[in-house]
C-alpha cells in the first residue's frame, strides 16, 4: 500500500529543482522592467499623463499606468510578500493586505480615468472583452479585500472559521490575480490594434510589456507553488 503523505512529500520536493528565491528575484526584476517600459511608453510615445486635459489621450494614459504598475504588479508583489517575506505571521498579513490595498486604490483610480476618457471622447463604455473581464476583476478584488479584512484582521472570525476560509481565500485570490493578468494582456493587444502599431519602436515596447506581464504572472504562480 502506498503511503499518501510520503507521496505528497516526494511530489512537492520535486518542484525544488528551482530555488524559490531565484523565482522571486526574477519576478522582482520583471516588476522593475515592466515599470520602466510602461513609463517610457506613456511618457515618451503617448504624450504624458493628465487627469484633466484637452489632449484626451493623456487622460487615458493614467489607465494603463495604474492598472499595470499599481494593480497587476502590486497584486503580484502582495501575493509573494505573504509567502517569501522573512517576518512574523501577523506582519505577513498586514503587509499582504496593505500592498493589496494599494493595488485596489490604484485599480479604482485607473478605472475612473478610463471612464472619464470615454465620457469626454464620446466613446461607449464596457463594450469589449477587455473591459468586461477588467471590471469583473476589480469588483471581485474589492469584495475579496473587504471580506478578507473582516475575516482575518478586524474584527476577525473565530480560529476554526479562519482555518476553513484560508484555502478558499488563497484559491480565489490567485484566480483574481490571473484574471488581472488576462485583463492586462487583452488590454495590451487591444491598444496595439487600436493604435495600428507595426514593427516600430512603440510596437516593440508594447509587445514586450505584454510578454513580461505574462512572465511576471507565471513567476508569481511558481513562487506560490514552490
Amino acid at each position: 500500500m502506498v503511503n499518501k503523505s510520503s507521496t505528497r512529500t516526494r511530489g512537492s520536493s520535486s518542484y525544488q529543482v528551482i530555488p524559490p528565491m531565484v523565482v522571486t528575484l526574477f519576478a522582482h526584476l520583471l516588476f522593475i522592467a515592466i515599470t520602466i517600459l510602461v513609463l517610457v511608453w506613456v511618457l515618451h510615445f503617448r504624450e504624458g499623463l493628465a487627469f484633466s486635459s484637452s489632449n484626451k489621450p493623456k487622460i487615458f494614459n493614467i489607465h494603463p499606468l495604474l492598472m499595470v504598475i499599481g494593480f497587476v504588479l502590486m497584486s503580484g508583489e502582495a501575493i509573494m510578500a505573504y509567502t517569501t517575506t522573512p517576518t512574523s505571521r501577523k506582519n505577513h498579513k498586514l503587509f499582504h493586505m496593505f500592498l493589496h490595498l494599494i493595488a485596489l486604490v490604484a485599480g479604482i483610480i485607473g478605472v475612473i480615468a478610463v471612464f472619464k476618457y470615454h465620457d469626454e471622447s464620446g466613446i461607449p463604455h464596457v463594450y469589449t472583452f477587455h473591459s468586461w473581464i477588467g471590471l469583473s476583476t476589480i469588483i471581485l478584488f474589492g469584495l475579496q479585500w473587504i471580506f478578507s479584512f473582516l475575516t482575518f484582521l478586524f474584527p476577525r472570525a473565530r480560529t476554526s472559521t479562519r482555518s476553513r476560509v484560508a484555502p478558499w481565500h488563497a484559491l480565489i485570490g490567485i484566480t483574481i490575480f490571473f484574471m488581472a493578468i488576462v485583463t492586462a494582456e487583452t488590454g495590451v493587444v487591444q491598444k496595439f490594434i487600436f493604435l495600428s502599431l507595426r514593427r516600430n519602436q512603440e510596437g516593440l515596447i508594447v509587445n514586450f510589456i505584454g510578454l513580461l506581464i505574462l512572465l511576471f504572472g507565471i513567476s508569481v504562480g511558481l513562487t506560490v507553488l514552490l
